[in-house]
């Protein structure tokens, strides 16, 4: 148990550590009625420099639209899938020897987060929204992910968006690495503790505290995109 508790401390540092173990404690204390989450949420330029080169080849990108079939495998429900096309979602789809090996999702403006209860809305067409970033466990040192990311990059591009916004769960470590790793800007993170059908939120951004108890009564967020440089930041 030591052990955890250090190993856990030294990949996310105390606070979010903390939060971890909380969240774990909670879960299995309530059979998972209640739930405790930390974001961060980051900004990331989108170059014009392509990322794959001639590598890769044997991964086919295919846009993945509301009337298609939803994959047998498909690591997300069915109406999970549903409600991003509802919103006005975009999917890209990384398909290696015939078999799904990943996925990424796309919007602009505003979206709704599938884990708790909130409304995530950028200020500027400038900027975009990248989240659910998938990729099957066997593929992940290969090319799968580039040439994911390298599709992403040239749709975003070619519909005006500069920056690129995520969504990174505090308790994911190698997320959080990969994002420190490319340069990204941050923008703020929010904690959500949901009790049942009672959802509190503690965010940087404004209205920076809210309680809620139905799917009625959702804060928003909004991100000051427009704020964002015109260059990418120094590394």
């Amino acid at each position: 148990m030591t052990t955890g508790l250090r190993h856990t401390y030294l990949q996310l540092g105390w606070l979010n550590a903390m939060l971890y173990w909380i969240a774990q404690v909670l879960d299995a204390a309530s059979a998972g009625s209640w739930a405790l989450y930390r974001y961060h949420f980051v900004a990331q330029y989108v170059g014009d420099t392509p990322l794959c080169g001639t590598r890769g080849q044997d991964i086919d990108i295919r846009s993945h639209a509301a009337a298609d079939l939803t994959p047998a495998d498909y690591p997300r429900p069915e109406y999970v899938v549903r409600q991003r096309h509802a919103q006005g979602a975009h999917s890209l789809t990384a398909w290696r020897k015939g078999r799904l090996a990943g996925f990424l999702w796309l919007i602009s403006d505003a979206y709704l987060e599938d884990e708790v209860r909130v409304r995530y809305r950028l200020a500027s067409t400038r900027a975009s929204w990248d989240f659910d970033i998938w990729i099957r466990p066997e593929e992940r040192l290969g090319w799968v992910f580039p040439r994911l990311w390298e599709a992403a990059r040239r749709h975003l591009r070619q519909h005006g968006v500069r920056w690129t916004c995520s969504r990174i769960s505090a308790f994911n470590p190698a997320s959080l690495r990969a994002h420190a790793r490319i340069g990204v800007v941050p923008m703020g993170s929010a904690i959500f503790l949901r009790c049942g059908r009672w959802q509190w939120m503690w965010s940087s951004q404004a209205p920076f505290v809210h309680l809620s108890r139905d799917v009625g009564n959702c804060p928003q967020l909004l991100f000051d995109t427009s704020a964002l440089p015109e260059e990418p930041p120094c590394r």
